[in-house]
Order: C-alpha cells, then structure tokens, then sequence
C-alpha cells in the first residue's frame, strides 16, 4: 500500500498537476483574450467622422478567435510534451527529428503552409471578418469564421461554405467602405 501512495504521490500527480495548469491556463488565458478583445472593440481607435466601430468590433471577433485557437493548441501541445516527458519518453530525439520532419512535412504541406500565410496577411490587411458580406470565389455571402487556414462563408441559400485561404485570390468586401 506505501508503495502505490509513493507512486501515486509521483508521476500521476505531476501529470494531473500538468493538465490541471493547462486547463487553468487555457480557461483565464481565453478569458483574458475576450477581456482584451472586448475593450479593443470599444475604444475609440479613429476619433472624427470615420469612426468604424461595427468594424473595429467584427475585427476584434476576428482576431480574438484566431488568438484564443492559437492559445488551446500551444497550451495542449506543451502539456502533452511535458506528460510524456513524466512517462520517462526521452523528448530530446523527438525534438532534434522535428526539423527533419519539418522539411518533409514542409516540402509535403505546401498548401497548407500558404493557407496559413495567406490567413495571417489577410487578418492584419482586414481584408475582411466575421459578419462582413462578401464576394469570394463566386460565392456571395456573409463571412461566419475567419482562421488561419479556412474561411467560413453563409450564401444566401443557407449553403456554409468553407474556403481555403491560400486559395482566395480576389475578395469583393461591400460592407467596408472607402
């Protein structure tokens, strides 16, 4: 019996520590990111005539939910690291392959890579966000989701359709003006 507490007091306790900690860090980090895009939303960024404020507020929608996605993965990915370094897997070989990998995955996930890219240019261009009617692709609706990778576009008969960043090479936006 001394022996299962001792075990019990170890590795399993470190690891629920760990799932804890990210769970705590994902649930207030979230929060804080809400909290952060929500007073973003309210400020008065452009005094004068041209206040946007619909705008400035679908782009904080926009951008909080890309940081709030980017926040769980890094989150889970390092608890998942630490747990298995707990189960005694010697990380060091995983991590000195990752840039093997890399290059092959690289050279493999070219689209994805551009998907990407092309999804973090067009959030700091605001190309577009969550709410706005557009034109893409010869599809005609309103934007429900923006992520790095897949754009997600209602048209007018109901269809959501899901659009490959990387893929978008021309955006008509009529809910932004001049």
């Amino acid at each position: 019996m001394r022996n299962f507490l001792e075990w019990m007091a170890g590795t399993p306790l470190r690891i629920l520590i760990i799932l804890i900690a990210a769970g705590f860090i994902q649930t207030f980090g979230s929060r804080a990111i809400t909290r952060a895009m929500n007073k973003l939303a309210s400020a008065d960024l452009v005094p004068g005539p041209r206040n946007i404020v619909a705008r400035q507020k679908e782009r904080a929608s926009t951008i909080g939910g890309v940081l709030t996605a980017t926040l769980k993965s890094a989150t889970w990915i390092i608890a998942t690291a630490m747990a298995l370094g707990e189960f005694g897997f010697d990380l060091g070989p995983l991590i000195a392959s990752a840039g093997i990998v890399g290059v092959a995955v690289g050279l493999g996930a070219q689209t994805l890579v551009r998907d990407i890219l092309s999804g973090i240019f067009m959030l700091i261009e605001d190309q577009y966000g969550v709410g706005d009617s557009v034109n893409v692709l010869e599809i005609e609706g309103v934007v429900e989701k923006v992520g790095l990778r897949v754009t997600t576009v209602r048209d007018g008969q109901g269809t959501l359709w899901y659009l490959r960043n990387g893929e978008i090479l021309k955006v008509g936006n009529q809910s932004q003006s001049g």
